[in-house]
């Protein structure tokens, strides 16, 4: 898709002016931001983890998965996540890698929320 097909899918589709002002450049910015959030321990909570997780879906409709920026970040994500074989959200119809797994370094609010969904085993359970 061409720059001004990303921005008019974006409008088509509801998002925010600010999400399609951003157009491409800002949906891959957004997912880089989210990936060095969750480097650094993403202090938010599950659904606000599962939003974000969203602009992965969004890249993939609208064809940037080979975008360098993006595979670069996705790189960085994979080696963070754990916990493959739980499904935390569904950002696509299909199976896409990142809906899988949770960050290892998982913290605060975000541990807690996976905790009381059974995805992680507290200590004390054990």
């Amino acid at each position: 898709m061409t720059d001004p097909e990303v921005q008019a899918y974006l409008e088509d589709n509801g998002y925010p002016p600010h999400i399609v002002r951003g157009g491409r450049g800002g949906l891959i910015r957004r997912w880089q931001e989210f990936v060095q959030e969750v480097e650094n321990g993403y202090r938010f909570g599950l659904e606000d983890y599962r939003n974000d997780l969203d602009a992965r879906g969004i890249l993939a409709l609208v064809e940037s998965d080979d975008d360098p920026g993006v595979r670069a970040a996705d790189d960085r994500f994979r080696s963070l996540l754990t916990g493959s074989d739980f499904r935390v959200w569904e950002s696509l119809e299909s199976d896409p890698w990142w809906d899988f797994g949770y960050p290892r370094n998982a913290s605060g609010d975000l541990r807690r929320d996976l905790e009381a969904e059974g995805v992680i085993v507290q200590a004390g359970d054990l």
